[in-house]
């Protein structure tokens, strides 16, 4: 049995590997990691019985943990070239 750690936007390891991987890459290869993430972030879902309605829910999640971390990046960068 497969374990599904909810809510996804604490999937603390998983938010900061792509936050730190879209960091890295630009374009259209940042694209394709993330239809790539999300795909597979979906079939792991789909895999346990999850319902659209909430993978769609938890991809959103997801999604904005990983904004979030990024902005966070980005003002730590920032504060550090002001000092």
């Amino acid at each position: 049995m497969t374990l599904v750690q909810f809510p996804a936007d604490r999937r603390v390891a998983d938010v900061k590997r792509c936050a730190d991987a879209l960091q890295a890459i630009h374009g259209e290869a940042a694209n394709r990691f993330w239809r790539t993430e999300m795909v597979a972030f979906r079939g792991a879902l789909m895999a346990n019985g999850v319902s659209d309605a909430e993978i769609a829910f938890q991809a959103r999640l997801f999604m904005q943990a990983v904004q979030i971390q990024l902005q966070d990046a980005y003002a730590e960068q920032a504060q550090g070239a002001l000092a």
